[in-house]
């Protein structure tokens, strides 16, 4: 069954400087027209960073949820910039520790039914103090968790955020 779609128009309805919202008119695989609204997002880097068996959370108020919530250290990925380059920028502002050496774990689609983001996630172990210095209007607390901790956290439904669980997962399964 071929399952491509073709773009027939599209328009953009919002431009913001986060997101982009294009209203498409589109022809499916059968040749029935329909629309798709999509969210356009330039990206994100996440950094599961661990240090003497704990995991650096930050939390935060989402306004979206209407409450703070944990977070593995993460941001936008901005124009012309890499995704290793945007997790070490977002390493260092929400935490204050420069990676001596990131790994890359995987990427994520968050959302693949309405935006196009893609959340690149890396690994670091070890990395060196320098100072905190977060973005104008961004407040955070950054929290050394250990690692059992996290775990029932996301078990129990403390931990929902998706690039969080996915590389708390992810690290949990290749550690056995």
């Amino acid at each position: 069954m071929e399952l491509n779609e073709k773009t027939i128009a599209s328009k953009r309805i919002y431009d913001g400087r986060i997101i982009k919202l294009d209203v498409d008119d589109v022809e499916l695989a059968d040749g029935k027209k329909t629309i798709r609204e999509c969210i356009r997002h330039s990206g994100g880097a996440a950094v599961l960073f661990i240090k003497d068996n704990k995991i650096a959370l930050v939390r935060q108020f989402r306004y979206p949820y209407g409450k703070a919530i944990y977070e593995i250290p993460a941001g936008k990925i901005d124009k012309g910039e890499n995704p290793e380059n945007t997790a070490r920028r977002e390493l260092e502002e929400e935490t204050g520790y420069t990676a001596k050496k990131l790994q890359f774990m995987f990427k994520l689609y968050p959302t693949p039914g309405y935006t196009d983001e893609i959340i690149y996630v890396y690994f670091a172990e070890e990395a060196t103090f320098s100072h905190v210095h977060l973005d104008d209007g961004e407040n955070l607390n950054c929290e050394f968790v250990p690692i059992e901790e996290v775990e029932r956290m996301c078990n129990e439904g403390e931990i929902c955020d998706a690039k969080t669980l996915c590389a708390v997962y992810k690290y949990l399964l290749n550690k056995k």
